[in-house]
Protein backbone atom coordinates (compact mmCIF):
# COMPACT_ATOMS: atom_id res chain seq x y z
CA UNK A 1 0.00 0.00 0.00
CA UNK A 2 1.36 3.59 -0.64
CA UNK A 3 0.17 7.11 -1.47
CA UNK A 4 -0.79 8.63 -4.85
CA UNK A 5 2.49 10.97 -5.51
CA UNK A 6 0.56 12.97 -8.26
CA UNK A 7 -3.13 13.32 -8.31
CA UNK A 8 -5.04 12.94 -11.29
CA UNK A 9 -5.97 16.54 -12.63
CA UNK A 10 -9.44 15.57 -13.19
CA UNK A 11 -9.76 14.82 -9.34
CA UNK A 12 -9.15 19.32 -9.02
CA UNK A 13 -12.72 20.05 -10.88
CA UNK A 14 -14.11 18.54 -7.54
CA UNK A 15 -15.74 21.26 -5.46
CA UNK A 16 -14.97 19.33 -2.28
CA UNK A 17 -10.98 18.53 -3.07
CA UNK A 18 -9.18 15.29 -2.85
CA UNK A 19 -6.18 16.01 -0.83
CA UNK A 20 -5.05 12.55 -0.82
CA UNK A 21 -5.16 9.01 -2.19
CA UNK A 22 -4.04 5.74 -0.51
CA UNK A 23 -3.48 2.96 -2.88
CA UNK A 24 -2.75 -0.68 -3.42
CA UNK A 25 -1.93 -2.46 -6.67
CA UNK A 26 -1.22 -1.75 -9.67
CA UNK A 27 -0.93 2.57 -9.26
CA UNK A 28 -0.05 3.06 -13.27
CA UNK A 29 -3.70 2.07 -14.14
CA UNK A 30 -4.29 5.59 -13.38
CA UNK A 31 -2.28 6.50 -16.55
CA UNK A 32 -4.64 4.46 -18.52
CA UNK A 33 -8.39 6.29 -20.33
CA UNK A 34 -10.88 5.36 -17.30
CA UNK A 35 -14.85 4.81 -17.75
CA UNK A 36 -17.07 4.38 -14.76
CA UNK A 37 -19.67 2.16 -14.92
CA UNK A 38 -22.45 1.92 -11.58
CA UNK A 39 -25.82 1.09 -10.56
CA UNK A 40 -28.09 -0.91 -8.25
CA UNK A 41 -27.15 -2.90 -5.70
CA UNK A 42 -29.96 -5.69 -6.77
CA UNK A 43 -30.20 -4.98 -10.59
CA UNK A 44 -31.90 -7.42 -12.62
CA UNK A 45 -30.39 -10.19 -14.60
CA UNK A 46 -30.39 -8.81 -17.82
CA UNK A 47 -28.60 -5.55 -16.38
CA UNK A 48 -26.07 -8.29 -14.86
CA UNK A 49 -25.25 -9.59 -18.67
CA UNK A 50 -25.34 -5.84 -20.43
CA UNK A 51 -23.04 -4.75 -17.85
CA UNK A 52 -20.77 -7.66 -17.65
CA UNK A 53 -20.36 -7.31 -21.74
CA UNK A 54 -19.95 -3.90 -21.78
CA UNK A 55 -17.33 -3.78 -19.33
CA UNK A 56 -15.54 -6.98 -21.47
CA UNK A 57 -15.74 -4.42 -24.22
CA UNK A 58 -13.97 -1.52 -22.45
CA UNK A 59 -11.18 -3.89 -21.04
CA UNK A 60 -10.35 -5.56 -24.67
CA UNK A 61 -9.55 -1.91 -25.70
CA UNK A 62 -7.17 -1.00 -22.17
CA UNK A 63 -9.94 0.93 -20.99
CA UNK A 64 -9.91 1.07 -17.27
CA UNK A 65 -13.48 0.55 -15.90
CA UNK A 66 -13.66 2.38 -12.61
CA UNK A 67 -16.76 1.39 -9.70
CA UNK A 68 -17.33 1.55 -6.07
CA UNK A 69 -16.57 -1.85 -4.90
CA UNK A 70 -20.18 -2.50 -4.10
CA UNK A 71 -22.57 -5.51 -4.49
CA UNK A 72 -24.60 -5.50 -7.91
CA UNK A 73 -23.58 -4.01 -10.94
CA UNK A 74 -19.91 -2.64 -9.38
CA UNK A 75 -19.05 -5.99 -9.09
CA UNK A 76 -20.21 -7.37 -12.33
CA UNK A 77 -18.33 -4.17 -13.94
CA UNK A 78 -15.16 -4.83 -11.63
CA UNK A 79 -15.31 -8.98 -12.84
CA UNK A 80 -16.12 -8.02 -16.57
CA UNK A 81 -13.29 -5.77 -16.82
CA UNK A 82 -10.65 -7.36 -14.39
CA UNK A 83 -7.75 -6.92 -14.27
CA UNK A 84 -8.56 -3.31 -16.17
CA UNK A 85 -10.54 -2.16 -13.14
CA UNK A 86 -10.42 0.54 -10.07
CA UNK A 87 -11.71 -0.24 -6.87
CA UNK A 88 -12.60 3.52 -5.34
CA UNK A 89 -13.61 2.38 -1.66
CA UNK A 90 -15.55 4.19 0.98
CA UNK A 91 -13.25 2.87 4.35
CA UNK A 92 -9.90 1.96 4.50
CA UNK A 93 -7.59 -0.41 2.31
CA UNK A 94 -7.34 -2.97 4.58
CA UNK A 95 -10.98 -3.71 5.59
CA UNK A 96 -13.64 -5.22 2.90
CA UNK A 97 -17.21 -3.81 2.57
CA UNK A 98 -19.40 -5.41 2.00
CA UNK A 99 -17.99 -9.07 2.86
CA UNK A 100 -19.77 -10.73 -0.24
CA UNK A 101 -16.96 -9.02 -1.98
CA UNK A 102 -14.17 -9.89 -0.08
CA UNK A 103 -13.15 -12.54 -2.88
CA UNK A 104 -13.20 -9.90 -5.55
CA UNK A 105 -12.09 -6.93 -3.85
CA UNK A 106 -8.79 -8.79 -2.32
CA UNK A 107 -8.27 -9.97 -6.44
CA UNK A 108 -8.36 -5.97 -7.51
CA UNK A 109 -6.11 -5.09 -4.55
CA UNK A 110 -3.64 -7.92 -5.57
CA UNK A 111 -4.24 -7.94 -9.22
CA UNK A 112 -5.97 -4.65 -10.21
CA UNK A 113 -6.22 -1.22 -8.43
CA UNK A 114 -7.99 -0.02 -4.67
CA UNK A 115 -8.02 3.20 -3.87
CA UNK A 116 -9.47 5.13 -1.11
CA UNK A 117 -9.10 8.90 0.42
CA UNK A 118 -9.23 7.29 3.84
CA UNK A 119 -6.53 5.91 5.82
CA UNK A 120 -6.23 2.55 6.71
CA UNK A 121 -8.68 1.64 9.79
CA UNK A 122 -11.54 3.90 8.62
CA UNK A 123 -15.06 2.25 8.38
CA UNK A 124 -17.39 3.16 6.02
CA UNK A 125 -20.34 5.85 6.92
CA UNK A 126 -23.47 6.95 5.07
CA UNK A 127 -21.40 10.51 4.30
CA UNK A 128 -18.36 8.59 3.14
CA UNK A 129 -20.16 6.19 0.09
CA UNK A 130 -21.80 9.85 -1.23
CA UNK A 131 -17.60 10.88 -1.32
CA UNK A 132 -16.34 8.06 -2.64
CA UNK A 133 -18.64 8.68 -5.68
CA UNK A 134 -17.43 12.24 -6.84
CA UNK A 135 -14.04 10.32 -6.69
CA UNK A 136 -15.01 7.63 -9.17
CA UNK A 137 -17.01 10.06 -11.24
CA UNK A 138 -14.53 12.48 -11.39
CA UNK A 139 -11.85 9.95 -12.60
CA UNK A 140 -13.58 9.06 -15.43
CA UNK A 141 -13.82 10.69 -19.01
CA UNK A 142 -17.51 9.19 -18.60
CA UNK A 143 -20.21 7.47 -16.69
CA UNK A 144 -22.51 4.77 -17.28
CA UNK A 145 -25.23 4.06 -15.23
CA UNK A 146 -26.75 0.84 -15.73
CA UNK A 147 -29.48 0.74 -13.70
CA UNK A 148 -31.25 2.99 -10.88
CA UNK A 149 -33.94 4.19 -8.61
CA UNK A 150 -34.78 7.82 -8.59
CA UNK A 151 -34.00 7.84 -5.01
CA UNK A 152 -30.50 5.98 -5.23
CA UNK A 153 -26.39 6.54 -4.66
CA UNK A 154 -26.04 5.77 -7.94
CA UNK A 155 -28.12 8.84 -9.30
CA UNK A 156 -26.05 11.05 -6.89
CA UNK A 157 -23.23 9.36 -9.43
CA UNK A 158 -24.99 10.93 -12.16
CA UNK A 159 -25.86 14.86 -10.52
CA UNK A 160 -21.96 14.78 -9.94
CA UNK A 161 -21.01 14.01 -13.54
CA UNK A 162 -23.69 16.68 -14.82
CA UNK A 163 -21.58 19.15 -12.53
CA UNK A 164 -18.26 18.34 -13.90
CA UNK A 165 -19.76 18.41 -17.73
CA UNK A 166 -18.75 14.88 -18.12
CA UNK A 167 -20.63 12.59 -20.30
CA UNK A 168 -23.11 10.64 -19.05
CA UNK A 169 -24.63 7.13 -20.03
CA UNK A 170 -27.39 4.72 -19.67
CA UNK A 171 -28.81 1.09 -20.69
CA UNK A 172 -31.61 0.26 -22.13
CA UNK A 173 -33.99 -0.45 -19.55
CA UNK A 174 -37.98 -1.61 -19.40
CA UNK A 175 -40.32 0.89 -17.51
CA UNK A 176 -40.60 0.19 -13.85
CA UNK A 177 -37.56 -1.39 -13.33
CA UNK A 178 -35.28 1.42 -13.70
CA UNK A 179 -37.09 4.72 -13.13
CA UNK A 180 -33.79 6.61 -12.42
CA UNK A 181 -31.84 6.02 -16.04
CA UNK A 182 -35.50 6.60 -17.62
CA UNK A 183 -35.76 10.07 -16.06
CA UNK A 184 -32.06 10.33 -17.13
CA UNK A 185 -32.92 9.99 -20.74
CA UNK A 186 -36.77 11.92 -20.62
CA UNK A 187 -35.11 14.46 -19.78
CA UNK A 188 -32.30 14.49 -21.87
CA UNK A 189 -29.48 14.42 -19.47
CA UNK A 190 -27.63 11.29 -20.56
CA UNK A 191 -27.13 9.19 -23.61
CA UNK A 192 -28.19 5.83 -24.60
CA UNK A 193 -25.96 2.67 -25.25
CA UNK A 194 -28.16 0.65 -27.69
CA UNK A 195 -24.55 -0.73 -29.25
CA UNK A 196 -21.96 -1.91 -27.07
CA UNK A 197 -19.21 -1.68 -29.78
CA UNK A 198 -19.98 1.52 -30.75
CA UNK A 199 -19.56 2.92 -27.42
CA UNK A 200 -16.39 1.14 -26.00
CA UNK A 201 -14.58 2.56 -29.66
CA UNK A 202 -15.52 6.12 -28.07
CA UNK A 203 -12.65 4.97 -25.66
CA UNK A 204 -9.89 3.26 -27.21
CA UNK A 205 -8.95 1.02 -29.22
CA UNK A 206 -9.50 -3.31 -29.88
CA UNK A 207 -6.25 -5.36 -28.67
CA UNK A 208 -5.09 -7.39 -30.25
CA UNK A 209 -4.35 -9.92 -27.17
CA UNK A 210 -3.16 -13.64 -27.29
CA UNK A 211 -6.32 -15.59 -25.89
CA UNK A 212 -6.19 -17.20 -22.37
CA UNK A 213 -5.33 -20.77 -22.32
CA UNK A 214 -7.92 -21.87 -19.57
CA UNK A 215 -10.77 -19.37 -21.36
CA UNK A 216 -10.01 -21.05 -24.55
CA UNK A 217 -10.21 -24.67 -23.46
CA UNK A 218 -13.41 -24.08 -21.45
CA UNK A 219 -14.66 -22.57 -24.78
CA UNK A 220 -14.15 -25.52 -26.19
CA UNK A 221 -15.21 -27.90 -23.78
CA UNK A 222 -17.15 -26.60 -20.92
CA UNK A 223 -17.30 -29.40 -18.52
CA UNK A 224 -16.27 -28.56 -15.41
CA UNK A 225 -14.58 -31.93 -14.81
CA UNK A 226 -12.61 -31.79 -17.70
CA UNK A 227 -11.34 -28.17 -16.54
CA UNK A 228 -10.57 -28.87 -13.07
CA UNK A 229 -8.69 -31.73 -14.49
CA UNK A 230 -6.76 -29.93 -16.85
CA UNK A 231 -5.94 -26.53 -14.86
CA UNK A 232 -7.01 -27.71 -11.34
CA UNK A 233 -7.42 -24.94 -8.94
CA UNK A 234 -6.87 -22.00 -11.46
CA UNK A 235 -10.07 -22.71 -12.81
CA UNK A 236 -11.70 -21.74 -8.87
CA UNK A 237 -8.96 -18.42 -8.86
CA UNK A 238 -10.69 -17.49 -12.18
CA UNK A 239 -14.10 -17.58 -11.09
CA UNK A 240 -12.57 -15.41 -7.87
CA UNK A 241 -11.50 -12.87 -10.17
CA UNK A 242 -14.57 -12.72 -12.53
CA UNK A 243 -13.14 -14.40 -15.63
CA UNK A 244 -15.77 -17.52 -15.47
CA UNK A 245 -18.38 -18.65 -13.92
CA UNK A 246 -19.20 -22.55 -12.49
CA UNK A 247 -22.80 -23.24 -13.15
CA UNK A 248 -23.49 -26.47 -11.69
CA UNK A 249 -21.02 -29.14 -13.99
CA UNK A 250 -20.70 -26.54 -16.72
CA UNK A 251 -17.82 -23.37 -17.05
CA UNK A 252 -18.79 -20.54 -18.50
CA UNK A 253 -16.09 -18.42 -19.73
CA UNK A 254 -16.54 -14.52 -19.53
CA UNK A 255 -13.74 -13.50 -21.71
Amino acid sequence: MGRVEALPSSLNELSKPVRHLFYAGEVRLLDLPMVAIVGSRKPSAYTRQVTLRLAQALSARGVIVVSGGAMGVDAVAHQGAFPNTIAVLANGLDRYYPKINEPLLRSIKEKALMLSEYPEGTIALKHSFVERNRIVVALSLATVIAQADLQSGSMQSAKIALELGRPLYVLPQRLGESDGTNLLLKEQKATLIDDIEWFAQQFGEALHVKEDALLAFCKQDPRLEKCLEKFGNKVYEYELEGRLSIEGAWVVPHG
